[in-house]
């Protein structure tokens, strides 16, 4: 054993904190684009929208001419025209007069309110009635009311939605520059390890957390790559540490970060030049075996083997780590749900604990469950909706109490 020095959930967020590389910008099209980090600001090129739009059915009409207007006094207008839905407005409105509009037409010149059809009764004679009266402005919507052209509609760093999508299609923006994903290779390690495809022996597991991890990987905006499965051999790992920091900007092993006989993950990463330890055990529960390593501008995260733990540990410290690392300049909001727990839990002092809930409905609200099993079953994961966190130095939390469940 190199060391083993604990460090506390906060220490190791404020370690991650440090400046990371920039990576290659390259353009995708919208279809594309979604979840990606924006690696220039997008500029609206226009106003939207672009002519001014009613959003009623109705009639275009002069707002003063509708006022005053009751069921039991009712304005009447002449009806003028019809405007053609994908057609330029060609007939104006005059005083007294009314133009026939449909949703997103465009409002005819001298027209600066719209009349809902249902406030309106067709009269004959060309003549509608109008019930209710209408305000300037009421009905439509003027150029930029949406966008303004020159606007900066996106900042650099914005991870793209869906709806950030739609409004550079609305504006005619097809195609936009995002930083490269991060390449994040993902390195199972141990003699007890086979494929999940392959049936396990006496003392053998599937490998889970490639799956899991990868999965996560996506998730959090990085592209996983894979690796095959290397034995407990400290030549073997080191060649394929090689191998992966060549080939990717995050390194994440998965098992041997603890300090038994066969883990060798923190001494074959030292072992590198320039390679410098920055944590090796995180005071947490579940996932103490932390191992994080500097080697030049790229982090390895030796993660622990048990699959429970190394998807907290993910969560908590890798997660946030990989955002910045693909570009975001803004972490999202964290989706958490508040709840009463639903039963006592006890907790061990001096770690950070990560409970895993179930949430039930209740005529009070939600009630965070505690999903109960050892630290080692990913069935427990399966089950759970989220965690709450315990902070370090807090024995427990009581029933009833009002938690934040951090949900997955």
């Amino acid at each position: 054993m190199l060391f083993f020095r604990v460090k506390s959930a906060q220490e190791v967020r404020a370690l991650l904190a440090r400046p990371v590389p920039r990576l290659a910008e390259e353009t995708v099209g919208l279809f594309d684009a979604v979840g990606r980090v924006l690696a220039r600001d997008v500029i609206a090129p226009a106003a939207l929208p672009e002519f001014p739009r009613a959003v009623v059915d109705g009639y275009a009409v002069r707002a003063a001419d509708t006022f005053g207007a009751s069921s039991g006094t009712p304005a009447y207008l002449t009806l003028a025209g019809e405007v053609a839905m994908g057609q330029p407005a060609t007939v104006p409105v005059r005083p007294g007069e009314a133009v026939r509009i449909a949703t997103g037409g465009m409002v005819p010149e001298g027209g600066d309110a719209v009349v809902m059809l249902e406030h309106t009764e067709l009269v004959g004679d060309g003549l509608i009635e109008v019930v209710r009266p209408v305000a300037p402005g009421e009905n439509l919507v003027r150029p930029g009311d949406d966008i303004r052209a020159g606007e900066r509609l996106l900042a650099a760093g914005h991870r793209l939605r869906p709806q950030d999508l739609g409004a550079c299609a609305g504006l005619g923006i097809t195609t936009l520059s995002v930083f490269r994903r991060p390449r994040v290779s993902l390195l199972p390690t141990g003699d007890e390890v086979i494929l999940a495809e392959e049936t396990p022996g006496p003392g053998q597991v599937r490998d889970i957390n490639s799956v899991a991890l990868a999965a996560a990987v996506n998730d959090a905006g990085g592209e996983p790559f894979p690796l095959p499965i290397v034995p407990d051999d400290p030549a073997m790992l080191r060649d394929a540490v090689h191998i992966a920091l060549a080939e990717s900007d995050l390194l994440l092993i998965a098992g041997g970060s603890s300090v038994g006989a066969r883990d060798w993950t923190l001494e074959v990463l030292l072992g590198f030049p320039g390679a410098e330890a920055l944590v090796h055990g995180v005071a947490i529960r579940p996932g103490k075996p932390v191992i994080v390593v500097a080697i030049g501008e790229r982090l390895v995260f030796g993660l622990p083997g048990n699959p429970v733990s190394a998807l907290i540990v993910f969560d908590q410290f890798v997660r946030p780590y990989l955002r910045r690392l693909a570009g975001e300049a803004v972490q999202p909001y964290p989706r958490t749900l508040s709840a009463r727990m639903a039963t006592s839990y006890a907790s061990e002092p001096g770690k950070e604990d990560y409970v895993r809930v179930r949430l039930v409905a209740s005529a009070e609200g939600w009630l965070a469950e505690p999903v109960l099993g050892k630290s080692t079953l990913i069935s427990t994961m399966v089950a759970a909706d989220g965690i709450v966190v315990v902070p370090e130095g807090v024995e427990g939390i009581e029933a009833g109490e009002p938690v934040t469940v951090h949900l997955f």
